[in-house]
C-alpha cells in the first residue's frame, strides 16, 4: 500500500496558495502572517486592524473544525516545552530579521518571482537544513 500523507501536504499547499492569491486580489497586499501579526503588535497596521484580526482568527479557529475528519492526529511534536518556546522565539526573531515569513517570502514572493522572496526562501531552507543536520545528527537533540 502506498503512503497517502503527501495528499494532505498537497491540499494544504493549495489552500495556502489560494489564500495568498485571494488576499492579494482582494486587499492588494501580500499575505505574510508575520507581517500581519507584526502590524498589530507594533501598531503600524491600525488602519487594517479588522482584516488582520479576521485573518489571524481564521488561522486559529479553522484547524479545530477539521478535527472530525481525523481518527487521530500524529504531529510528532516534542513534549519538551522549552524546546518549543525556543523554537517559537527563534522563528519570530528570524521573521523580523528577514522582513517576512514563509508565507510572505516563500508562497507569495516566489509566486510573483520577487528576487527578495526567492533569496529569503533559499536562505531559510538552507538554514533549516543546517540546523536539522546539526541538532539531529551531530548533537542528537531532536
Amino acid at each position: 500500500m502506498i503512503e497517502q500523507d503527501w495528499v494532505w501536504g498537497f491540499v494544504g499547499g493549495l489552500m495556502i496558495g489560494g489564500a495568498g492569491a485571494l488576499y492579494l486580489l482582494v486587499n492588494g497586499r501580500i499575505m505574510g502572517a508575520s507581517g500581519i501579526l507584526g502590524g498589530l503588535v507594533d501598531g503600524s497596521g491600525r488602519d487594517t486592524r479588522a482584516e488582520r484580526l479576521a485573518f489571524l482568527a481564521g488561522l486559529v479557529l479553522f484547524p479545530p473544525l477539521l478535527v472530525p475528519l481525523y481518527d487521530k492526529v500524529d504531529t510528532r511534536l516534542t513534549g519538551n516545552i522549552w524546546l518549543l518556546v525556543a523554537a517559537g522565539l527563534l522563528v519570530g526573531l528570524g521573521t523580523r530579521i528577514a522582513n517576512g515569513c514563509t508565507s510572505g517570502h516563500g508562497v507569495c514572493g516566489i509566486s510573483r518571482l520577487a528576487p527578495r522572496g526567492i533569496v529569503a526562501t533559499l536562505a531559510y531552507i538552507l538554514a533549516g537544513g543546517v540546523v536539522m543536520l546539526a541538532f539531529r545528527h551531530w548533537l542528537g537533540v531532536i
